[in-house]
């Protein structure tokens, strides 16, 4: 018989959002009547605002009359959204980029799992820790993780980030060849300044290390000064691909859209040491294997950078960043040790009373029909921390402050 990729034999039981899912169904089959409250995976709530409705509608139509129909995209994205993200999300910030610097996709879970196949078998990978289990599984996969020995994987550098460090995560202490960073951050909702990323963005360029930042979150950025794109550091084109989403920035978590951006500096080294453009290899990976993000939904994703679609989706995260506080004010208020919340949708708290993560999961799902993450399954330092998501509705958030208050913890 053929041979499996035994790296998958590896991972350590299932995803953890599966995980999650498992749990909670069982729980719902054995209390079929429990208002369950969910506050654990980051999924959005509210609908697409009428600005992108509006757009896909007419998108949709024009797919149906001979003249104005299309079939397969260009592979990269089409011109109208490619130029609106260039414009607003970078050129508004003092960004330029070319136009094929920006990679349309459906997805920036997509992106970040996918970009590791464009690393060396034996690139030694670097993450924060606790971190988006996506950047680990996917590496894992191509057996770049080595063992999971001990609840962690033994050729995985960690950089742990905790609050005794104020989640600043420390630079590597030995060669690494990729460095991933998520900030706004998933899942302690922490952000970094500039001056903090800068010695991230020195230390790949004295090392030959290349950055994968995950911007997903930069929407929700509201304190001054904080970075929404690496590219604002000085140098960071040399040695940065940026990933960034409309998931939660304008509610395409069942839509999918979703770009990516590679600088024509980043270079990495091929077998002979020849340098080699990490963008030409994209193009090369994405004209074989994707064929494009549907022209109704990058219609729909150009609407977001109208003037009416910047106000529509600004408000939907202001009402988003709402619950944000609520939960952090009340947690607060409550004795509960609390992080993240002001410039990004999750909250990360500890866990009381000596319990680990998972135990108060269950004790949150038993005692108060809530759904949450427990820190553990992003991470060692993950361990003992415990993620709620703002993504629900206002009343439903106030619903789940009440009920964890009458814990009397």
């Amino acid at each position: 018989m053929f041979h499996i990729n035994d790296n998958f034999q590896k991972l350590p039981g299932s995803y953890l959002f599966a995980e999650i899912a498992r749990r909670v169904k069982e729980y719902q089959q054995a209390h079929p009547d429990a208002d369950i409250i969910r506050l654990g995976i980051g999924d959005v709530t509210k609908p697409l605002v009428p600005a992108v409705i509006d757009a896909m509608h007419k998108a949709v139509e024009e797919m149906g009359h001979e003249e104005t129909f299309r079939g397969y995209g260009p592979d990269f994205g089409y011109d109208f959204l490619v130029n609106a993200i260039r414009e607003g999300d970078y050129a508004s910030r003092g960004i330029n980029l070319a136009y094929d610097e920006v990679f349309v996709s459906d997805g920036a879970k997509c992106d970040v799992g996918n970009i590791q196949e464009l690393f060396s078998d034996d690139a030694v990978i670097a993450v924060t820790d606790p971190v988006y289990p996506v950047y680990v599984d996917s590496n894992a996969m191509a057996g770049r993780a080595g063992d999971y020995v001990n609840d962690k994987w033994d050729r995985l550098v960690y950089l742990p980030c905790n609050a005794e460090n104020g989640f600043v995560p420390p630079l590597p202490d030995r060669p690494v060849d990729v460095i991933y960073l998520c900030y706004p951050n998933n899942p302690s909702g922490t952000v970094l300044t500039k001056e903090q990323l800068k010695p991230f963005v020195d230390w790949a360029k004295e090392n030959g290390a290349l950055i994968i930042y995950d911007a997903a979150y930069r929407a929700f950025i509201t304190t001054p000064d904080i970075p929404l794109s690496i590219y604002e550091v000085e140098g960071a084109r040399e040695v940065a691909i940026e990933c960034c989403s409309f998931s939660k920035t304008a509610g395409f978590t069942g839509t999918r859209c979703a770009y990516m951006v590679i600088p024509h500096e980043v270079c990495g080294l091929d077998a002979a040491g020849n340098r080699v453009s990490m963008n030409a290899l994209w193009k090369r990976r994405m004209a074989t294997k994707f064929n494009g993000v549907c022209y109704p939904v990058q219609r729909a994703a150009a609407a977001v950078y109208t003037p009416e679609g910047q106000r529509q989706i600004k408000e939907v995260i202001a009402a988003y960043l709402e619950n944000a506080r609520m939960i952090r004010e009340s947690l607060t208020a409550q004795g509960f040790t609390v992080f993240g919340g002001v410039d990004a949708p999750y909250i990360w708290l500890k866990v009381p009373g000596g319990m680990t993560s998972w135990e108060f999961f269950d004790l949150l799902l038993d005692k108060c029909r809530i759904v949450g993450t427990p820190g553990s399954g992003f991470g060692p330092s993950g361990e003992g921390y415990f993620r709620l998501t703002a993504f629900n509705t206002l009343e439903k958030t106030r619903q789940a402050m009440a009920r964890i208050g009458n814990l009397k913890l």
